[in-house]
């Protein structure tokens, strides 16, 4: 840039002197003010049409009228033939209630006839009379309870007693047997017994039933079960060897009580 140019020319011209001014950027800064003055215009313009457009509307929009509200009153002519409702009577008085006869009849204390100031009421003063701590004059008290002979006179009350059962089906301790139970079945009972019956391989379980009376001997014993290969019977001959019993307990004592018990035999493969 010539010499005499420089004191005359803008920041802009000297800061891109001797520079590519055709790439944009020269331009840009060049006419950066005037791009901002108009948008402040434009947008001071857009902003002043919206408000009056706002004001217009309002003032345009057309009121809504109140409703044309109208009171009419209507007579109702009075028939003078109609009979008109009496007015209800008001209720009499409540009456008091007439004050109940009464005895005195407290804590009797006994002393000498000559020390006695009133004499205690009799029988017949109470039948009729409701008993309190003074003597007052009244009607008689129709709501005193009279007394029943609920036993027909007998004074006495029958308590129904419940029968106990010759032999009870339910206790609250089981009878047990007097000794080891294992070894009595391991000592006693034949093992051969399902095997010589053709039995398969298993655990073959009977249940027997007997009764255990309270001196601990057993009777009444039978197969609940029907398994079959002689296992029964062998069950019930050892139970008839078992005569060890220690008797049920029902009420706290020892009572006749059925009882049952479970045998299994085993029986292996070879």
């Amino acid at each position: 840039m010539d010499t005499n140019k420089i004191l005359s020319a803008d920041f802009i011209d000297l800061v891109f002197d001797n520079r590519n001014k055709e790439y944009g950027a020269y331009e840009l800064r060049k006419t950066y003010q005037s791009r901002i003055t108009k948008s402040l215009v434009f947008t001071g313009l857009f902003v002043m049409l919206t408000f009056t457009g706002v004001v217009l509307a309002n003032k345009l929009k057309p009121t809504k009228a109140l409703p044309d509200v109208s009171r009419t009153v209507t007579l109702v002519p009075i028939d003078p033939d109609k009979k008109q409702p009496e007015p209800i009577p008001e209720p009499p008085p409540r009456a008091e209630p007439l004050p109940i006869q009464t005895e005195q009849f407290t804590q009797i204390e006994i002393v000498k006839d000559e020390d006695v100031v009133v004499p205690p009421p009799t029988q017949d003063d109470l039948a009729n009379a409701r008993i309190d701590v003074v003597q007052t004059d009244g009607v008689i008290d129709e709501g005193i309870v009279t007394t029943q002979n609920l036993d027909d006179g007998k004074n006495l009350v029958e308590e129904k007693i419940t029968k106990e059962p010759d032999i009870f089906t339910k206790v609250e301790v089981d009878a047990k047997f007097d000794g080891n139970w294992e070894k009595f079945l391991l000592r006693n009972l034949n093992p051969q017994t399902p095997i010589d019956n053709n039995a398969p391989p298993g655990n073959h379980t009977v249940i027997m039933q007997f009764v255990v009376d309270i001196d601990g001997s057993v009777s009444d014993i039978k197969a609940l079960t029907n398994i079959g290969y002689g296992l029964e019977q062998e069950a019930i001959r050892v139970l008839k060897k078992a005569t060890k019993w220690e008797p049920a307990i029902q009420n706290g004592r020892p009572v006749k009580a059925y009882r049952k018990q479970s045998i299994t035999f085993q029986v292996t493969e070879e």
